[in-house]
């Protein structure tokens, strides 16, 4: 490909009043109008007292800007302007500027941030009515819930100090701040977010981890699950987290520290109780037909935090495999892998399934991908109200890919091929049109997002 004009200095002006360049935006705003989710802003985040005046003043439409600026792609307050170049606001009423919503954003507060997350569940269960975005959640749901490290540099930011982080497979500590996240899933929805809390980076993985799985649960519950399992791994699999779940009739999965009384029930099982465990997309020999795998599970009975008044007994399941680090062993060596369940699941069934925990693992890639690149204030309060509104981001591009044949598609997708599409405002007769490129190659998907978004229904009011 090569130029076919011979372009001079000055040739390029930046004057174009009707042009947009993320035109996908109308159709997600909107949806975002039809579920409720200004009412729920303008409803639930209240500020009664201000530290610069009129700092906090209209709060809704400001904190829908950051969503709007999110969900085009910002992960910083200056790329918010992304919203107000070329005919947005010939789009869209209340366009705030990015220095409007930074200062706002820094005059939240704990209480407010949880004002935030009570509008991240109430506009989850008002999508998952408006989209297939929990599609199968009567038949079985997943609640996982895991924390990340997110880095940052400089002596500026609030609440952040070392903590530990994996990577490549290697334990490190990183200044950063942490999030703990809970999603929910099925077997043919992608995850969303039901909550995300920020912590300082030293916090320990499992702290706080109780309340913010029965959240979960009970979100899950009001978006009509009723088989709940809660899936993490060993920073969560303690008695007062377990006692959560099973307190608000929900199934665990979760992993199990290595003490003394998980390695003595190991060792009560027997040789032969070992079963080869078939993982999709497993391959097999093709001479002997046997698993190209040594990975096996077997079962046995444990009581955890026995003397305690988590005390419980269920199912101890352990994967064991091959250890590599011992090349010429004489008798085989092998590595355990223990999560305690009380599902009823086949032990290779609950295996599988105890795995896919992974899943959230997809979120925080999405998330860090996008508006979690960076944590962008020096205040901390502000960046956990930046992390929440990061999350309801989340789940409305993925409400709006349910309407497409996006449904699993990563959120850098999403905003790729449904959001940064250009376009030109036009008003013939007073007819508001939006031309786009011809022959765009995402032009069938954001058709029919925009056809499932602008028909009949009527707007939806979230509880």
């Amino acid at each position: 490909m090569k130029l076919s004009h011979n372009w001079q200095r000055g040739a390029a002006e930046f004057d174009d009043e009707n042009l947009v360049s993320c035109a996908g935006l109308v159709p997600v705003m909107e949806l975002a109008t039809q579920t409720g989710l200004m009412d729920l802003l303008e409803q639930r985040v209240v500020f009664r007292s201000e530290r610069i005046r009129s700092g906090a003043a209209n709060p809704a439409p400001k904190l829908a800007s950051v969503i709007a600026g999110m969900a085009a792609g910002a992960d910083s307050i200056d790329d918010l302007d992304v919203i107000r170049a070329g005919g947005m606001k010939k789009l869209f009423d209340g366009v705030c500027a990015p220095a409007t919503m930074g200062i706002l954003l820094r005059e939240f507060t704990h209480g407010h941030t949880r004002q935030l997350s009570s509008v991240l569940r109430g506009h989850l269960l008002a999508l998952a009515e408006r989209t297939d975005l929990l599609d199968g959640i009567a038949e079985q749901t997943f609640v996982d819930i895991d924390s990340l490290l997110r880095p940052v540099y400089g002596h500026a930011k609030q609440g952040a100090s070392f903590g530990h982080a994996k990577i490549a497979n290697k334990q490190v500590l990183r200044k950063g701040l942490s999030p703990l996240v809970t999603t929910i899933s099925t077997r043919t929805a992608a995850p969303v977010v039901a909550g995300i809390r920020l912590r300082a980076g030293k916090a320990g993985s499992g702290k706080g981890a109780a309340g913010m799985i029965t959240e979960a649960i009970n979100t899950a519950k009001a978006a009509g699950a009723r088989d709940i399992v809660c899936r993490g791994d060993s920073a969560f699999g303690n008695g007062k987290t377990i006692a959560a779940v099973v307190n608000h009739g929900a199934q665990f999965s979760f992993v199990l520290t290595k003490t003394p009384s998980v390695l003595r029930a190991i060792t009560t099982i027997a040789e032969n109780a070992w079963t080869p465990v078939d993982y999709p997309g497993a391959v097999t020999d093709p001479d002997t037909g046997e698993l190209i795998s040594d990975a096996e599970v077997a079962e046995v009975g444990y009581t955890a935090f026995a003397g305690t008044k988590h005390e419980i007994t269920a199912r101890l399941i352990v994967r064991r495999v091959r250890d590599r680090n011992h090349p010429d062993e004489l008798f085989p060596v092998w590595r355990y892998h223990p999560f305690f369940t009380n599902t009823t699941e086949p032990v290779t069934d609950a295996d599988i399934t105890h795995r896919r925990h992974a899943i959230i693992e997809s979120v925080f890639a999405d998330l860090i991908d996008g508006p979690l690149a960076h944590l962008p204030s020096g205040v901390f309060t502000a960046n956990a109200a930046w992390a929440v509104l990061a999350a309801i981001t989340h789940n409305l591009l993925r409400a709006a890919g349910t309407l497409t044949d996006h449904a699993v598609a990563r959120g850098a997708t999403l905003r790729r091929h449904l959001v940064n599409v250009p376009a030109r405002i036009a008003r013939p007769q007073g007819t508001p049109i939006l031309h786009l490129p011809a022959h765009w190659p995402r032009a069938t998907p954001w058709k029919a997002l925009w056809d499932n978004i602008f028909t009949e229904h009527s707007r939806h009011r979230a509880a």
